[in-house]
């Protein structure tokens, strides 16, 4: 993992800054920090896999991400809290509802019949006494879109102060959103992955 953005963020766009010239500023910003660029290497990975679901066998897919999920929630966590810096900054959207709309549709059709489950820690559960049934594909896709609308705006940033705003939006919509969609969808997977022993 990270191989690829190590010379330049894999399906993201060509002439990326090396990441060797990038490390030579970490001591000057925080935003080169090395917590930043762990947390920019696998979400890469993340979305670069997501892209790629088509054709995937459901082991493979579960698999490789009860990998991912995990590293994706410690390296979030581990950054620290910005503060964005334009009182009129607007992320922008880099996913279109199409695209947004392909990789869950993909993800949808690798999962199956195990695309469904029933979750308790959803905003609607506040109108409910019964679990709420969601999908994993609606999930992954959701995570998908805030990360790659992340790096996107990182990548493309032409100084420091629009970099901040980028990583203080991806962390402020970790805490109050795509990360517990993380951890519910990972508890699915989990299930998916352990209880059904024999497919794999």
């Amino acid at each position: 993992m990270g191989k690829h953005f190590h010379e330049n963020i894999t399906g993201f766009g060509r002439n990326v800054v090396p990441l060797q010239t990038i490390m030579k500023k970490e001591e000057k910003s925080p935003v080169y920090g090395r917590d930043v660029m762990e947390l920019v290497t696998v979400a890469v990975e993340y979305c670069a896999f997501l892209d790629q679901t088509e054709g995937k066998t459901r082991m493979n897919f579960v698999d490789t991400l009860m990998k991912l999920l995990p590293l994706l929630y410690l390296k979030a966590a581990l950054l620290p809290k910005y503060e964005i810096l334009d009182g009129d900054y607007m992320a922008e959207d880099y996913v279109t509802e199409e695209n947004y709309n392909i990789v869950r549709a993909n993800i949808s059709i690798v999962m199956g019949e195990k695309d469904d489950y029933l979750d308790v820690f959803m905003e609607d559960m506040k109108y409910s006494e019964s679990p709420i049934l969601t999908t994993v594909s609606e999930n992954l896709a959701d995570i998908y879109q805030e990360l790659k609308n992340f790096v996107m705006a990182y990548r493309n940033a032409n100084n420091e102060e629009l970099m901040m705003n980028a990583l203080a939006e991806v962390k402020d919509e970790f805490q109050f959103s795509w990360g517990q969609k993380l951890v519910n969808v990972q508890r699915a997977l989990h299930e998916v992955r352990y209880s059904e022993e024999e497919e794999y």
